[in-house]
């Protein structure tokens, strides 16, 4: 595999100007730098927000492509030379059925299950970072993954020309290692969890000089899930939710959807509005919720043990960052264990035809979870991000959903078996009633 060390010298021509730290205000060059050399806090994107708000507008974004490239002026690319895969624009479906359910009236699901190419929204912070990863000279990318990423990061790779190598721990789902090797990458197994996966990258990084996604790019890979910020005030009729509920893995996800509503409102494609931002985890490793309950300004991390993997990360680089937003806009931080994500993996397949994996499970639950508990007005406009597709996480919920009735290609077995589904539905009615 070739070894590629990415040039420090970039110009840039885009809106983003340098790194910030946000911690201490460390200022640095655009180049691939993750961690801020004086205090160790993380960097972060900063744009020219007074260009944006002369070469922006809502006419200007609605000509542009069909795509998250339609906001290409708030991401951190120099040239008009990125990577477009049609990834984003997915759909904001407004909830019927699950919305009456739970008694709400203004839900909206922004489904990201049918992201392109790899049905998650890891396409999105890809896309970026491999469009980024081009710019600053690499030809050989990576990631430390859950799965998702590394099918994202390995399919977009195959599309652009680069070499790929991916980590992912060796207990992942079948559904999200085949959707990684199809595309022929180095695919990596490593016997541990996602936290150990991630530091093993981290010193690959260091000694090889490739580009890595989440670690030596992660200010402009995170720099792509602010478009599904974007996209949900665009589809709203440029306006901002009331509240959103969202998972939390590393945190990066409900950081950057809050930026992104802050860019839109600081650059007048929307009037200022507070937002409430509630958080979904898995008990089975819920650091950020734990957190934001004790009400710590620091995250304590944990050994992840849950069905959720795609959201398993028991120390979240942005957990805190996290807490202080769910804070501050007056919004709650949930975990809910791994029967409540499969009864909300059913429950938003059963009521809306969406068939979302874990991650997705868990943010219904906790969706759920959150309204019984009276802490969602039945009258806002509520988003609820779904993040990745059910048929890469099978597994999840294989033995809870019935099995089919194997008939004979006659009349009458078909009517026998009729009739006993239908005493079985009408016993599982009878349960829910008592």
């Amino acid at each position: 595999m070739t070894q590629a060390i990415a040039k420090t010298t970039q110009t840039t021509t885009g809106n983003f100007e340098i790194l910030k730290c946000k911690e201490c205000g460390a200022e640095y060059e655009p180049k691939a730098l993750h961690v801020c050399e004086v205090c160790f806090g993380p960097l972060e994107v900063k744009y020219d927000y007074s260009k944006l708000r002369l070469s922006v507008s809502r006419e200007s974004i609605q000509k542009g492509p069909n795509s998250i490239w339609r906001y290409r002026q708030f991401l951190p690319v120099a040239t008009d030379n990125y990577i477009d895969v049609g990834t984003g624009m997915t759909p904001l479906v407004k909830s019927q059925r699950l919305a009456r359910r739970l008694g709400l009236k203004n839900l909206y699901i922004k489904n990201d299950a049918v992201n392109m190419p790899t049905l998650s929204f890891k396409d999105r912070v890809v896309s970026v970072a491999l469009s980024r990863a081009r710019e600053l000279g690499f030809t050989t990318v990576s990631c430390a993954s859950t799965g998702n990423l590394a099918n994202s990061t390995a399919a977009i790779a195959a599309h652009a020309g680069l070499d790929c190598c991916v980590f992912i721990p060796s207990d992942l789902e079948a559904g999200k290692v085949l959707g990684s090797l199809i595309y022929s990458p180095t695919l990596m197994a490593v016997k541990g969890n996602y936290d150990q996966v991630n530091r093993l990258c981290s010193e690959v990084a260091n000694t090889h000089g490739w580009g890595f996604v989440n670690i030596n790019l992660r200010p402009y890979y995170s720099e792509g899930s602010k478009t599904l910020g974007f996209e949900v005030a665009e589809q709203l009729g440029w306006q901002l939710p009331d509240h959103i509920v969202a998972p939390l893995a590393s945190g990066s996800l409900f950081t950057k959807i809050y930026k992104g509503f802050q860019e839109f409102i600081e650059t007048g494609l929307v009037e200022a509005k507070n937002v409430r931002f509630s958080g979904a985890q898995a008990e089975g490793c819920s650091p950020i919720a734990e957190a934001f309950k004790e009400k710590r300004d620091f995250i304590k991390p944990v050994k992840p043990n849950t069905i959720a993997k795609s959201i398993a990360i028991g120390n979240p680089a942005d957990g805190i960052y996290a807490v202080e937003i769910a804070n501050k806009t007056n919004g709650n931080i949930e975990s809910v264990t791994d029967a409540e994500i499969i009864e909300g993996i059913k429950l938003l397949a059963e009521t809306e035809g969406i068939f979302t994996e874990t991650a997705g499970g868990t943010t219904v639950a906790v969706l759920k979870k959150l309204v019984e508990a009276g802490k969602i007005d039945p009258d806002e406009t509520t988003v609820v991000y779904i993040t990745g597709n059910g048929l890469k996480t099978q597994e999840a919920v294989q033995g809870y959903i019935g099995e089919p009735l194997t008939i004979e290609a006659k009349l009458d077995s078909f009517e026998q078996a009729l009739e006993r589904s239908r005493t079985l539905e009408r016993l599982e009615w009878q349960q829910v009633l008592v």
